[in-house]
């Protein structure tokens, strides 16, 4: 199983000039690996680029994404890694949402594929991250 973070999805649907082939290749490798997963997080801010429910939903399940809601335990923890972020003088409060997906990578012990690095492996170093080499793109 991998999740699959927002801004993969989003290299797909805008077919970014920069991204959306390597989005699309690790996708690909993934799924042969097995599920790709998205949760509630993930769905929300993915339907920001959709007029409706039904299009959406046909983007998920044409690409094989599976839904899984996030666990109690991973909403815990994402409220005290956030807290921990916040006292170490984290100011940005649009970040919630990644802390959720971290979390609940971390939980499930699951990799995650994302392009946004940073905040992941300083809060969730245990979570395997599927992520772009800079020197590659």
């Amino acid at each position: 199983m991998t999740l699959v973070d927002t801004n993969v999805l989003l290299d797909l649907v805008t077919d970014d000039p920069q991204f959306a082939d390597w989005s699309i290749a690790q996708l690909e490798a993934a799924s042969l690996v097995g599920p790709l997963l998205i949760d509630d997080v993930i769905y929300a801010e993915l339907s920001v680029r959709y007029e409706s429910k039904e299009q959406l939903d046909t983007f998920i399940d044409g690409i094989g994404l599976k839904r899984e809601p996030i666990p109690d335990a991973a909403l815990f923890l994402a409220a005290k890694v956030f807290r921990t972020y916040r006292k170490a003088g984290g100011t940005r409060s649009g970040v919630l949402p990644d802390f959720f997906i971290g979390a609940h990578a971390a939980v499930r012990a699951v990799p995650l594929l994302t392009r946004d690095q940073g905040r992941y492996r300083s809060y969730y170093p245990t979570v395997e991250l599927i992520a772009p080499v800079k020197d590659k793109l």
